[in-house]
């Protein structure tokens, strides 16, 4: 499916055209609740982001295997310290 749309990053708004699978298209949607093609899309970037920024901290941390740890499970070590 080609599709015409504009994508908000930050402050800028970028036209861009895209080839997506319908079939991938449609899950996204599904599985994001989204109403529209944008909304799905914009979702998906948003979540890709937020993983890379996880896979950084790990990195960064190096020595956790798995940081898998929630907001709570944080404050809850910070208040046992």
């Amino acid at each position: 499916m080609k599709m015409r749309n504009y994508i908000n990053i930050g402050e800028y708004i970028m036209k861009t055209t895209l080839d997506i699978n319908d079939d991938i298209l449609r899950k996204v949607m599904e599985a994001s609740h989204s109403k529209t093609k944008k909304g799905a899309i914009v979702v998906a970037l948003n979540e890709y982001l937020r993983l890379k920024k996880r896979e950084e901290l790990r990195e960064l941390i190096g020595n956790y295997k798995d940081f898998d740890l929630t907001t709570v499970d944080l404050r809850k070590m910070r208040h046992e310290r």
